[in-house]
Protein backbone atom coordinates (compact mmCIF):
# COMPACT_ATOMS: atom_id res chain seq x y z
CA UNK A 1 0.00 0.00 0.00
CA UNK A 2 3.19 2.59 0.82
CA UNK A 3 4.65 1.73 -2.26
CA UNK A 4 1.23 1.70 -3.90
CA UNK A 5 0.79 5.69 -2.26
CA UNK A 6 4.43 6.79 -3.56
CA UNK A 7 4.01 5.75 -7.03
CA UNK A 8 0.81 7.66 -7.13
CA UNK A 9 3.12 11.17 -5.53
CA UNK A 10 5.23 10.23 -7.93
CA UNK A 11 3.31 10.35 -10.71
CA UNK A 12 1.62 13.18 -9.77
CA UNK A 13 4.37 15.15 -9.72
CA UNK A 14 5.41 14.12 -13.07
CA UNK A 15 1.95 15.30 -14.30
CA UNK A 16 1.97 18.59 -12.60
CA UNK A 17 5.97 19.17 -13.88
CA UNK A 18 4.84 18.45 -17.67
CA UNK A 19 1.32 20.44 -17.34
CA UNK A 20 3.30 23.77 -16.56
CA UNK A 21 3.05 25.84 -19.20
CA UNK A 22 6.67 27.14 -21.04
CA UNK A 23 7.58 30.65 -19.58
CA UNK A 24 7.46 33.71 -21.73
CA UNK A 25 11.52 33.50 -22.05
CA UNK A 26 11.39 29.83 -22.95
CA UNK A 27 9.10 30.31 -25.74
CA UNK A 28 11.18 33.28 -27.16
CA UNK A 29 14.21 31.22 -27.43
CA UNK A 30 12.11 28.56 -29.35
CA UNK A 31 10.90 31.17 -31.50
CA UNK A 32 14.32 32.07 -32.58
CA UNK A 33 15.35 28.77 -33.11
CA UNK A 34 12.67 28.63 -35.62
CA UNK A 35 13.49 31.59 -36.99
CA UNK A 36 17.21 30.95 -37.51
CA UNK A 37 16.01 27.52 -39.63
CA UNK A 38 13.86 29.71 -41.42
CA UNK A 39 10.64 28.48 -40.56
CA UNK A 40 8.40 31.64 -39.41
CA UNK A 41 5.12 30.22 -39.59
CA UNK A 42 6.29 28.18 -36.32
CA UNK A 43 8.34 30.80 -34.73
CA UNK A 44 5.03 33.29 -35.06
CA UNK A 45 2.70 30.36 -33.30
CA UNK A 46 4.50 30.26 -30.44
CA UNK A 47 5.71 34.01 -30.00
CA UNK A 48 2.00 34.80 -30.62
CA UNK A 49 1.68 32.93 -27.53
CA UNK A 50 4.82 33.84 -25.83
CA UNK A 51 3.11 37.56 -25.68
CA UNK A 52 -0.06 36.36 -24.40
CA UNK A 53 2.05 35.92 -21.13
CA UNK A 54 4.56 38.97 -22.01
CA UNK A 55 2.29 41.75 -23.99
CA UNK A 56 4.87 44.41 -23.60
CA UNK A 57 8.13 42.23 -24.12
CA UNK A 58 9.66 44.64 -27.14
CA UNK A 59 12.01 42.36 -28.53
CA UNK A 60 9.66 39.45 -29.08
CA UNK A 61 7.54 42.26 -30.56
CA UNK A 62 10.39 42.91 -32.62
CA UNK A 63 10.62 38.88 -33.91
CA UNK A 64 6.82 38.83 -34.62
CA UNK A 65 7.53 41.41 -37.20
CA UNK A 66 10.77 40.72 -38.37
CA UNK A 67 8.94 36.71 -38.77
CA UNK A 68 5.63 38.09 -40.60
CA UNK A 69 8.43 40.38 -42.89
CA UNK A 70 10.80 37.26 -43.81
CA UNK A 71 7.69 35.93 -44.80
CA UNK A 72 6.74 38.72 -46.70
CA UNK A 73 3.65 39.24 -45.20
CA UNK A 74 3.93 42.54 -45.07
CA UNK A 75 0.59 43.61 -43.86
CA UNK A 76 0.99 41.94 -40.71
CA UNK A 77 4.23 43.35 -40.21
CA UNK A 78 3.11 46.79 -40.82
CA UNK A 79 0.73 46.23 -38.11
CA UNK A 80 3.09 45.25 -35.78
CA UNK A 81 5.27 47.88 -37.11
CA UNK A 82 2.55 50.69 -36.29
CA UNK A 83 2.65 49.83 -32.73
CA UNK A 84 6.04 49.45 -32.04
CA UNK A 85 7.69 52.92 -33.13
CA UNK A 86 5.01 55.11 -30.71
CA UNK A 87 6.35 52.90 -27.54
CA UNK A 88 8.92 54.83 -25.39
CA UNK A 89 11.52 52.33 -25.48
CA UNK A 90 11.49 51.77 -28.73
CA UNK A 91 15.23 51.48 -29.94
CA UNK A 92 17.27 52.25 -33.24
CA UNK A 93 16.67 48.36 -34.37
CA UNK A 94 12.72 49.13 -34.29
CA UNK A 95 12.89 51.84 -36.50
CA UNK A 96 14.93 50.01 -39.00
CA UNK A 97 12.59 46.93 -39.03
CA UNK A 98 9.94 49.87 -39.93
CA UNK A 99 12.00 51.27 -42.23
CA UNK A 100 12.30 47.75 -44.22
CA UNK A 101 8.63 47.17 -43.64
CA UNK A 102 7.65 50.64 -45.47
CA UNK A 103 10.13 50.09 -47.99
CA UNK A 104 8.75 46.28 -49.15
CA UNK A 105 5.13 47.93 -49.18
CA UNK A 106 6.71 50.76 -51.04
CA UNK A 107 5.34 53.56 -49.04
CA UNK A 108 8.04 56.01 -50.00
CA UNK A 109 6.54 58.69 -47.85
CA UNK A 110 6.06 56.88 -44.33
CA UNK A 111 8.86 55.11 -44.72
CA UNK A 112 10.65 58.85 -44.71
CA UNK A 113 8.50 59.37 -42.08
CA UNK A 114 9.63 56.78 -39.93
CA UNK A 115 13.34 57.36 -40.65
CA UNK A 116 12.82 61.10 -39.85
CA UNK A 117 11.31 59.85 -36.23
CA UNK A 118 13.95 57.67 -35.21
CA UNK A 119 16.73 60.11 -35.96
CA UNK A 120 14.89 62.42 -33.75
CA UNK A 121 14.85 60.12 -31.15
CA UNK A 122 18.41 58.69 -31.97
CA UNK A 123 20.54 61.89 -33.78
CA UNK A 124 23.39 59.92 -33.63
CA UNK A 125 22.46 56.72 -35.06
CA UNK A 126 24.44 55.61 -38.32
CA UNK A 127 22.83 52.68 -39.20
CA UNK A 128 19.54 55.26 -39.60
CA UNK A 129 21.24 57.62 -41.68
CA UNK A 130 22.84 54.87 -43.65
CA UNK A 131 19.11 53.30 -44.39
CA UNK A 132 17.93 56.87 -44.50
CA UNK A 133 20.12 57.59 -47.31
CA UNK A 134 19.71 54.09 -49.20
CA UNK A 135 15.72 55.18 -49.04
CA UNK A 136 16.57 58.81 -50.90
CA UNK A 137 18.76 56.98 -53.26
CA UNK A 138 16.73 54.84 -54.49
CA UNK A 139 14.19 57.58 -55.61
CA UNK A 140 17.05 59.53 -57.24
CA UNK A 141 17.22 62.05 -54.51
CA UNK A 142 20.77 62.74 -54.35
CA UNK A 143 20.56 64.51 -51.21
CA UNK A 144 21.37 60.85 -50.46
CA UNK A 145 24.68 61.72 -49.90
CA UNK A 146 24.19 64.61 -47.10
CA UNK A 147 22.57 61.73 -44.89
CA UNK A 148 25.49 59.46 -45.33
CA UNK A 149 28.31 61.78 -44.43
CA UNK A 150 25.91 63.07 -41.80
CA UNK A 151 26.33 59.33 -40.38
CA UNK A 152 30.10 59.30 -40.88
CA UNK A 153 30.77 62.33 -39.41
CA UNK A 154 28.69 61.49 -36.16
CA UNK A 155 28.91 57.81 -35.76
CA UNK A 156 32.41 57.22 -37.53
CA UNK A 157 32.43 53.67 -35.95
CA UNK A 158 29.88 52.63 -38.26
CA UNK A 159 30.80 50.93 -41.96
CA UNK A 160 27.90 51.40 -43.89
CA UNK A 161 28.12 55.27 -44.10
CA UNK A 162 31.59 55.04 -45.90
CA UNK A 163 30.14 52.00 -48.22
CA UNK A 164 27.44 54.12 -49.47
CA UNK A 165 29.55 57.58 -49.60
CA UNK A 166 32.22 55.76 -51.42
CA UNK A 167 29.80 54.38 -53.72
CA UNK A 168 28.20 57.92 -54.73
CA UNK A 169 31.45 59.90 -55.05
CA UNK A 170 33.22 56.84 -57.48
CA UNK A 171 30.31 58.12 -59.85
CA UNK A 172 30.09 61.70 -58.95
CA UNK A 173 32.71 64.04 -60.02
CA UNK A 174 34.71 63.28 -56.91
CA UNK A 175 38.57 61.83 -56.76
CA UNK A 176 38.89 61.62 -53.18
CA UNK A 177 36.73 61.12 -50.97
CA UNK A 178 35.69 57.42 -52.82
CA UNK A 179 39.03 56.33 -52.02
CA UNK A 180 39.27 57.88 -48.57
CA UNK A 181 36.09 56.33 -47.08
CA UNK A 182 36.07 53.19 -49.61
CA UNK A 183 39.50 52.50 -47.69
CA UNK A 184 38.18 52.80 -44.15
CA UNK A 185 34.99 50.99 -45.22
CA UNK A 186 37.76 47.52 -46.56
CA UNK A 187 39.13 47.92 -42.80
CA UNK A 188 35.73 47.55 -41.25
CA UNK A 189 34.50 44.59 -43.24
CA UNK A 190 37.17 43.18 -44.74
CA UNK A 191 36.03 39.71 -45.34
CA UNK A 192 32.37 40.54 -46.74
CA UNK A 193 31.51 40.66 -50.16
CA UNK A 194 30.90 44.26 -50.51
CA UNK A 195 34.68 44.44 -48.68
CA UNK A 196 35.56 42.72 -51.71
CA UNK A 197 34.13 44.77 -54.48
CA UNK A 198 34.97 48.29 -52.89
CA UNK A 199 38.90 46.65 -52.69
CA UNK A 200 38.17 46.60 -56.60
CA UNK A 201 36.45 49.84 -56.72
CA UNK A 202 39.67 51.18 -54.97
CA UNK A 203 42.14 50.15 -57.81
CA UNK A 204 39.88 51.48 -60.60
CA UNK A 205 39.68 54.58 -58.92
CA UNK A 206 43.27 55.65 -58.01
CA UNK A 207 43.69 54.32 -62.33
CA UNK A 208 40.55 56.21 -63.37
CA UNK A 209 40.04 59.06 -60.94
CA UNK A 210 42.82 59.88 -59.13
CA UNK A 211 45.29 59.60 -61.36
CA UNK A 212 43.84 60.10 -64.54
CA UNK A 213 44.57 63.70 -65.57
CA UNK A 214 48.48 64.79 -64.80
CA UNK A 215 47.10 67.64 -63.35
CA UNK A 216 45.98 66.13 -59.54
CA UNK A 217 44.36 69.85 -58.99
CA UNK A 218 42.96 70.39 -62.06
CA UNK A 219 39.14 70.63 -61.45
CA UNK A 220 39.34 71.33 -57.64
CA UNK A 221 39.39 75.44 -57.47
CA UNK A 222 35.96 75.09 -55.68
CA UNK A 223 36.63 72.22 -53.26
CA UNK A 224 35.56 73.28 -49.99
CA UNK A 225 37.61 70.70 -47.94
CA UNK A 226 41.28 71.72 -46.70
CA UNK A 227 41.98 68.49 -45.82
CA UNK A 228 41.06 67.29 -49.15
CA UNK A 229 43.24 69.84 -50.83
CA UNK A 230 46.31 68.67 -48.63
CA UNK A 231 45.27 65.12 -49.50
CA UNK A 232 45.46 66.32 -53.28
CA UNK A 233 48.72 68.36 -52.94
CA UNK A 234 50.51 65.68 -51.21
CA UNK A 235 49.70 63.29 -53.09
CA UNK A 236 50.94 65.04 -56.56
CA UNK A 237 54.68 65.15 -55.05
CA UNK A 238 54.33 61.58 -55.88
CA UNK A 239 52.86 61.47 -58.93
CA UNK A 240 55.46 61.05 -61.69
CA UNK A 241 55.58 57.64 -60.04
CA UNK A 242 52.02 57.15 -62.05
CA UNK A 243 54.35 56.93 -65.06
CA UNK A 244 55.43 53.64 -64.17
CA UNK A 245 51.91 52.97 -64.41
CA UNK A 246 49.45 52.36 -61.85
CA UNK A 247 50.11 48.53 -59.78
CA UNK A 248 49.90 47.47 -56.83
CA UNK A 249 53.95 47.82 -56.76
CA UNK A 250 53.83 51.45 -57.52
CA UNK A 251 50.43 52.02 -55.52
CA UNK A 252 52.71 51.29 -52.30
CA UNK A 253 55.29 53.54 -52.79
CA UNK A 254 53.33 56.19 -53.94
CA UNK A 255 51.31 55.95 -50.69
CA UNK A 256 54.37 55.56 -49.05
CA UNK A 257 55.89 58.48 -50.01
CA UNK A 258 52.40 60.19 -49.08
CA UNK A 259 52.57 59.57 -45.62
CA UNK A 260 55.87 60.52 -44.76
CA UNK A 261 55.24 64.05 -46.45
CA UNK A 262 51.89 64.15 -44.79
CA UNK A 263 53.76 63.57 -41.40
CA UNK A 264 55.69 66.46 -42.37
CA UNK A 265 53.30 68.78 -43.32
CA UNK A 266 49.67 67.91 -42.20
CA UNK A 267 49.36 65.60 -39.98
CA UNK A 268 48.83 67.95 -36.56
CA UNK A 269 46.13 69.79 -38.90
CA UNK A 270 44.72 66.89 -39.47
CA UNK A 271 45.06 64.27 -37.20
CA UNK A 272 43.51 60.83 -38.95
CA UNK A 273 43.28 57.26 -37.76
CA UNK A 274 43.80 55.60 -41.37
CA UNK A 275 46.66 57.69 -41.87
CA UNK A 276 48.16 56.91 -38.97
CA UNK A 277 47.28 52.67 -39.39
CA UNK A 278 49.64 53.36 -42.45
CA UNK A 279 52.10 55.05 -40.44
CA UNK A 280 52.25 51.99 -37.79
CA UNK A 281 52.29 49.50 -40.82
CA UNK A 282 55.53 51.56 -42.53
CA UNK A 283 57.17 51.41 -39.18
CA UNK A 284 56.60 47.77 -38.45
CA UNK A 285 57.58 46.77 -42.12
CA UNK A 286 54.08 45.54 -43.32
CA UNK A 287 52.93 48.01 -45.29
CA UNK A 288 54.07 46.42 -48.59
CA UNK A 289 52.22 43.51 -47.24
CA UNK A 290 49.00 45.86 -47.02
CA UNK A 291 49.43 46.99 -50.38
CA UNK A 292 49.10 43.89 -51.81
CA UNK A 293 46.09 42.21 -49.18
CA UNK A 294 44.43 45.72 -50.39
CA UNK A 295 45.11 45.99 -54.66
CA UNK A 296 46.82 42.89 -55.44
CA UNK A 297 44.42 40.31 -55.52
CA UNK A 298 42.39 42.55 -57.86
CA UNK A 299 45.07 43.23 -59.69
CA UNK A 300 46.23 39.97 -60.50
CA UNK A 301 45.41 37.05 -58.35
CA UNK A 302 47.86 34.82 -59.62
CA UNK A 303 50.42 37.29 -59.17
CA UNK A 304 49.55 38.17 -55.86
CA UNK A 305 49.52 34.45 -54.94
CA UNK A 306 53.15 34.45 -55.99
CA UNK A 307 53.91 37.38 -53.97
CA UNK A 308 52.44 36.00 -50.51
CA UNK A 309 55.09 32.46 -51.72
CA UNK A 310 57.97 34.61 -52.41
CA UNK A 311 57.07 36.70 -49.05
CA UNK A 312 55.70 33.94 -46.75
CA UNK A 313 57.35 35.65 -43.61
CA UNK A 314 55.91 39.26 -44.51
CA UNK A 315 52.42 38.25 -45.61
CA UNK A 316 52.37 35.72 -42.31
CA UNK A 317 53.36 38.64 -40.15
CA UNK A 318 50.60 41.33 -41.95
CA UNK A 319 47.98 38.54 -41.20
CA UNK A 320 48.58 37.35 -38.17
CA UNK A 321 48.64 41.40 -37.12
CA UNK A 322 45.20 41.65 -39.13
CA UNK A 323 43.44 39.38 -37.62
CA UNK A 324 43.96 40.33 -33.82
CA UNK A 325 42.85 44.28 -34.25
CA UNK A 326 39.52 46.43 -34.96
CA UNK A 327 39.81 49.22 -37.23
CA UNK A 328 37.24 52.26 -36.12
CA UNK A 329 37.57 55.66 -36.84
CA UNK A 330 37.39 58.11 -33.81
CA UNK A 331 35.29 61.31 -33.14
CA UNK A 332 36.38 64.47 -34.08
CA UNK A 333 38.56 63.58 -37.43
CA UNK A 334 35.39 64.41 -40.07
CA UNK A 335 36.98 67.15 -42.79
CA UNK A 336 34.11 66.69 -45.64
CA UNK A 337 32.81 69.95 -46.44
CA UNK A 338 29.48 69.70 -48.26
Amino acid sequence: MRKYFFLVLILTASFIVQAQPEDAKTLHETAKTFMRTGDFDNAIIILTRALQQDKDNLEMQKDLVMSYYLKRDYQKALTGVKAMIDREDADVVTFQIAGNVYKALEEVKDCEKVYKKGLKKFPRSGPLYSEYGELLFAIKDFSAIQQWEKGIELDPGYGGNYYNAALYYFYAKDKIWSLIYGEIFVNMESLSERGAAMKQQLLQAYKEKLFADADLMKGEEKNKSEFAKAFLITMEKQATLANKGISTETLSMIRTRFILDWYVTYATKFPFRLFDYHKQLIAEGMFDAYNQWLFGATENLAAYDNWTKTHTEEYNKFNAFQRNRVFRMPHGQYYQVL
